[in-house]
């Protein structure tokens, strides 16, 4: 089930988030402290962002943050990547925007593999020296495609 979250819902999504994270990129685990990830989520991604949630039953699977040509987050949690949640949350991003762009870490193949799946095409890399974590970050951006009329039966 998906749902728009609520700040109430801010320390689970801030929890998705950081196991998520954590996960899938060791070199990295550890970089905030539980509080400072509520900090982020309160203060930060819900003033800021559109947030979404995936569940599975009761508990909290997965997250999207997003604003308009932007995705700020997706995180879904380890028992749950690979059976839709993350590409139902970003077809949420995607009914919403006709463009969009995020930032990719260049060590987290599964992310990159995962979005190019899913239209998103390589458009920048940067050495990481802009960013908290000092890791190269890659860009990608997707846009949806006008229909083309010639294809349209009628």
């Amino acid at each position: 089930m998906l749902r728009q979250l609520a700040l109430a819902d801010m320390g689970a999504a801030a929890q998705v988030h950081r196991i998520s994270f954590d996960q899938a990129m060791p070199w990295l685990a550890g970089l905030h402290t539980p509080d400072e990830d509520r900090w982020f989520y309160r203060e930060r991604v819900f003033p800021t962002c559109r947030v979404w949630g995936c569940f599975d039953g009761d508990v909290l699977s997965g997250i999207i943050a997003f604003r308009e040509g932007w995705i700020e987050q997706l995180y879904v949690l380890p028992p749950a990547q690979g059976r839709s949640a993350g590409s139902e949350l970003l077809d949420v991003a995607k009914g919403a925007y006709h463009r969009l762009e995020l930032w990719t870490f260049q060590r987290n193949a599964p992310a990159r593999r995962f979005y190019e799946a899913r239209g998103f095409e390589l458009v920048d890399e940067s050495d990481g020296s802009r960013s908290e974590e000092k890791e190269p970050d890659a860009r990608y951006l997707w846009e949806r495609r006008p229909l083309d009329r010639r294809s349209i039966v009628v």
